[in-house]
Order: C-alpha cells, then structure tokens, then sequence
C-alpha cells in the first residue's frame, strides 16, 4: 500500500487527529466516517421521515451476503446473519444429533464464546476433550494427533485470540474431511485482517462477529455452513422468516428455506447490516488482499521490535503464513504496562497475562515505533528504580 492510499484510508478515522493510537482492533474497531454516514443515514430516514424500505434493506442485505462469500469463497446462500459469534457456534451445537460417547475437540487457549456453546452438551453424555497449547500456540499438528475415533466435531478458532497465532486450516479440514469430523471455525479474529477460504480449507460451519476486524459494529455476526451440513442438522432456532412462503402469513406451513436464511428466524439487525455493508465497501477499495498485506507487513515489523527490546511474542520466528495482526507479549507486568499505554493514548488490550496489541492495516509504522518507545521509556524507568 503506497503512502497515499495509507493517506485515504486514515482520513476515514477522525480518532488520529486526538493523538490516539488505536492498536485494540481484537477487540473492538472504531468506527470509520463510511460507517458513521450509513448509520445515521439509517437513524434520520427513521426518525425524520419514518421511512424505511424494506425492500432496498433486503438488497443490501444480499449484496452484503455476496461481498462475504467473496471473501470466503463461497456461495451467498451458504451465509446467514446472526446476532454474535456464540448464538451462532449454539445453532451447531444445538442442532446435531448427539450420541453418547461423542468426543468434541477443543483446547485450552480459546475464548469462552467456542467453549461454553459445547461444554453445555455435556449433558447428553457428550465428551469434552481439551488440547493443550504449547507455549500459547496451538498448531494443526497438535489438533489432528489428538483426534479418536470418536471424534465427532473440531471446533478452534481461526486466529488465538492471546497469542495470535494463525492456524493451519487447511491441514486440520483435509483430515477432518477424511475422517468425517466436523470442522468448526470461530473466525471473528482473523476475517477482516486475512483472507479465509473455506472450501479450500473444508471447513463445514463458521461463526463470525463482525464488531472486530471487520470494523462493524457490535450485535451482529453471521455464519458459514456447507449444504451437507445444513441437511443434517436441525433449523434451531425457527421462526416465521426460516420458511420457504413466509409472507403467506396465516398458512402455518414449517417447509424451511433450502439457503443459510433459514438460520435467520426473525428480524435482523438492520443497522449493524447496513454499517457492515459500508465497512466491507470501504475494505474493497484497497482491496482485501492488500489490506492482508498491509497488516502481516505490520506485524512482522512489530514483533521485530518488541523482540529487539526483549520482550518475548510468542509468533517470534514464525512465517508469515502464521500472522494475522495480533501481536501479544508475556509479561508479569501486563496491568502495569497497559495502564502506562492507557495514559499516553495508545489503546491495548491485557487479557490473561498477555499484553496484546492489533493495529489494523491504516495504523502505521510510525505509530508501532512510538508504542515501542513507551515500551522503552518503560523499561529504563523500571532499571533506574531497581
């Protein structure tokens, strides 16, 4: 990305002129001036004329659909909206035919939202195996040497959500394939940041929030599954939207919709579409492969510097293909730090004893360096006090 398109995209984000440095994307993104627009667009058409066209929504709606799968490399039909990353992983879990004795696999290093949705089977006998991580990173070789025969379901995130560590999906669906598992990806730390295919990587059902990288706003998700998929497990939840003739309002006929939207019981979230739609627009005039770039490029230099001041990432050394924006480092000091960073304006995030930061692909080198000068000034203080 040359400077002046680095230029554009940062003018879209009026937090820069504050003196703010925003590296808390795995979080939760700021705002663009794109998204604010569509939003209060949305809010004044309601509120000053009490219009709302339903009719242009639900193109938005699909267009929006069709902008994802382009990014997944899917069919829009195999994508439905919903409410957030652990409604969605609940309408997998919800809907399988469980046995006793079925073995789910997952690992000690995920978030919570890819934990509970299937620790709370345990209750029909299914069995809860957990991998553990080694030195925060679990890898696609870890993952497929731990699987039974009973396996039934993998589920793992696309990106560690601490370490940020970029797992090999593409490994973990060709066996998973092989061997009739289910694979299940919690996607909302990589998508937005890096590329996702997910007929290449086989992947058969996805949950995505979309406040993250994707810079929407919270109260939105959607999810991913393959046909075969869909024909094997029950519509949970149902409403009157799921069916086929759903504005045939007093036939109560349960024939669900052959596409994803069957996954969509009900009324949508109608701004957070439109914002989403505004945020994924903006991504493609830089074009999605360069956005990756831009972020890995960051990334890399990062962790260089960290490590040049002797911090240590756990992603230090690793390839590119591993990257994904998030750079975390381990310290006992991870309280003491952020609330250093906290009062220079350089937005972080300290979760479990990592320190993690996530600049997005309009944050700049320039922006890293003074993050990395505080980490210094830190640093000397902590050597003169001693």
């Amino acid at each position: 990305m040359n400077a002046e398109q680095l230029k554009s995209a940062r003018s879209h984000f009026p937090y820069l002129d504050k003196g703010i440095i925003y590296f808390n994307h795995a979080s939760d993104s700021p705002i663009s001036t794109e998204v604010k627009k569509v939003i209060v667009d949305f809010v004044n058409s309601r509120s000053d004329d009490c219009d709302f066209d339903y009719k242009s929504f639900l193109k938005r709606a699909e267009e929006t659909k069709q902008i994802l799968a382009e990014m997944m490399n899917c069919e829009k039909d195999r994508i439905a909206f919903s409410e957030n990353t652990s409604t969605g992983l609940n309408i997998l879990a919800q809907g399988i035919d469980w046995k006793a004795g079925d073995i789910i696999l997952l690992n000690d290093v995920e978030f919570p939202a890819n934990v509970y949705p299937f620790l709370n089977l345990e209750k029909k006998r299914v069995k809860i195996e957990y991998i553990k991580a080694k030195n925060g990173i679990l890898t696609a070789e870890d993952v497929i040497e731990s699987i039974k025969p009973q396996t039934k379901l993998i589920s793992i995130s696309f990106v560690q959500f601490l370490s940020g560590y970029r797992v090999d999906l593409e490994k973990i669906g060709s066996v998973c394939r092989e061997k009739n598992i289910i694979l299940s990806v919690d996607a909302i730390q990589g998508l937005g940041a890096v590329r996702l295919d997910v007929t290449k990587s086989k992947i058969d059902f996805l949950s995505c929030g979309t406040q993250k990288w994707m810079m929407g706003i919270q109260g939105l998700s959607f999810i991913y599954l393959t046909k075969d998929l869909q024909d094997k497990i029950d519509t949970v939840p149902s409403g009157w939207l799921s069916v086929d003739d759903a504005w045939n309002l007093l036939d109560y006929k349960l024939k669900f919709k052959e596409t994803a939207s069957r996954y969509q019981p009900g009324t949508l979230n109608t701004a957070a579409i439109y914002a989403l739609n505004a945020a994924l627009k903006f991504f493609k005039q830089f074009g999605f492969d360069e956005v990756e770039r831009q972020i890995i490029s960051n990334s890399k230099y990062f962790i260089k510097k960290l490590s040049e001041l002797g911090y240590y990432s756990p992603l230090k050394n690793l390839d590119y293909k591993y990257l994904a924006g998030i750079v975390s480092i381990i310290t006992d000091r991870a309280g003491e730090i952020f609330n250093h960073l906290s009062n220079k304006k350089i937005i972080c995030s300290d979760r479990a004893g990592y320190l993690r930061f996530s600049p997005h692909f309009y944050n700049t080198v320039d922006e890293i360096d003074k993050v990395v000068a505080e980490l210094k000034n830190i640093s000397n203080l902590t050597t003169r006090n001693s």
